[in-house]
């Protein structure tokens, strides 16, 4: 009748059938059901006690009359098959329909129902008083065997698999390899979290268990190695971790300094010896990160002389060094700006905003050009931009007719929203023309921005 492992089909059942009903001859829904012949029959079987066919008592239980509801929950004994639309009852607004249908289920709830029916008992656990069903389904698996959790484990919806994923846990259903392994393998962070620290938590001091790291430190997921080069200390492994030190992500970088100061090392040390022989050897973006988020204002030129490196996503990091450690000079990063690599452009402008005004408009302007690579226009609009004033407008309406769509919107919305700043000299006639050529304003709004600027309309 319904594939009983799809929560939604249910749920979509349940809200159908309160306004309508199945109608097998054209398969649609049929509106007003209860007052249709069909409906005013199944109310007096009901009454009069008659036997049922699934798809009939299956209308029953999502009735809209309460007392319909509850006289189905009634002779649903022996149904497996609707044991979805009772769990879905057991959080029925009604009082008398919820309370029959949470003994039905708490009579026909075994391990195999428990595990089958989860993924409803879940989706409707969020409802107002939905926990009844999703608590006696926890209170049947923690006292059954693990392999009946095992389906649950690798559900594809993320919510059952992290109340199984919970209840192995607390249980101890999983050995820290396997919970490693779910760590490592399941694409769910909170999932990720709590098999990670389940994991390491598993680890005595000192226990090197290859089982459990090897996943961690593997793992796609930051936060997952991040516990793996974490517990290298706990393991006395505290060399590996220097392996990690040019890690892709910022919080395993973090972890790794940590476990090599603990054990007596420097990496600020590591990172500038790494820096200083980019020449001869291939440098990751890892190790120029690494030294700005632990280095100081000292280390400002090797990040400079990095700006230049063949690899982009290096000059970028480069880039992005300097700006962390607040060492900017505008007139050497302004040649960035031209930069063929959009995330060295879109790390330099990041840096130049703050400094915008410092910035020659002329020069800026002339990176607009339709010619020049759109990461470069992208720069130069938003540093004329963050000018304000004068200088903002004409950038917007020099492009307010943009072959760029995102582009031309931007400058679009740039010119309704501008308003005369202090920086703008009162009267000025080329405010006017700007204005009028921009063509976005109706006669009202233009004499009345034209006023504000100072102007006679």
């Amino acid at each position: 009748m319904f594939e009983a492992a799809d929560p939604a089909v249910w749920i979509a059942l349940d809200d159908a059938v309160r306004e309508s009903v199945w109608s097998p001859a054209d398969g649609t829904w049929l509106p007003d059901w209860k007052r249709t012949e069909q409906g005013h029959a199944l109310t007096d079987a009901l009454k009069r006690g008659e036997p049922l066919t699934d798809g009939r008592l299956a209308l029953a239980l999502c009735h809209g009359d309460g007392r319909i509801r509850k006289r189905a929950l009634g002779v649903v004994a022996g149904r497996p098959e609707l044991l979805p639309l009772v769990v879905i009852r057991c959080a029925d607004w009604a009082e008398p329909v919820r309370d029959r249908a949470r003994t039905v289920w708490a009579e026909a709830v075994t391990v195999e129902t428990a595990t089958s029916l989860a993924p409803l008992a879940l989706r409707i656990g969020i409802r107002y008083r939905g926990d009844f069903a999703v608590g006696l389904i926890d209170k049947v698996l923690r006292s059954a065997d693990r392999e009946a959790l095992l389906p649950l484990l690798t559900h594809a919806d993320r919510t059952v698999r992290r109340f199984a994923h919970r209840l192995a846990v607390e249980e101890g259903f999983l050995s820290p390899a396997e919970l490693a392994r779910s760590a490592a393998r399941d694409e769910d962070t909170v999932v990720q979290g709590l098999c990670a620290e389940a994991a390491l938590a598993a680890l005595a001091e000192g226990d090197a268990d290859d089982d459990v790291l090897e996943p961690l430190l593997a793992a796609r997921n930051p936060r997952v190695r991040s516990a793996g080069v974490t517990a290298l200390r706990r393991a006395g492994r505290e060399e590996r971790a220097v392996g990690f030190l040019d890690d892709r992500a910022a919080v395993v970088r973090a972890c790794a300094r940590y476990v090599v100061r603990r054990s007596g090392g420097e990496p600020v040390e590591w990172y500038r010896r790494r820096c200083a022989e980019a020449g001869d050897a291939a440098l990751s973006a890892g190790v120029v990160s690494g030294l700005a988020e632990c280095g100081d204002r000292s280390d400002a030129e090797v990040l400079w002389a990095l700006t230049s490196y063949p690899d982009p996503v290096v000059r970028a990091r480069a880039v992005g060094g300097l700006r962390a450690l607040d060492v900017l000079d505008v007139r050497r990063l302004r040649a960035l700006l031209d930069d063929p690599a959009p995330g060295v452009v879109r790390e330099t402008t990041l840096a130049l905003v703050p400094s915008a005004r410092m910035l020659d408009d002329g020069w800026l302007l002339e990176r607009l050009a339709v010619e020049r690579a759109r990461e470069t226009r992208v720069s130069a609009f938003r540093l004329l931009s963050a000018h304000g004033g004068l200088v903002r407008l004409r950038a917007s309406v020099a492009l307010v007719d943009d072959p760029d769509d995102r582009l031309r919107n931007w400058a679009r919305q740039s010119v309704l929203r501008w308003h005369p700043t202090a920086d703008v000299p009162p009267g000025s006639a080329e405010v006017g023309e700007l204005l009028e050529r921009a063509r976005l304003f109706d006669a009202y709004r233009l004499k009345r921005l034209k006023w504000e600027a100072g102007l006679r309309a």
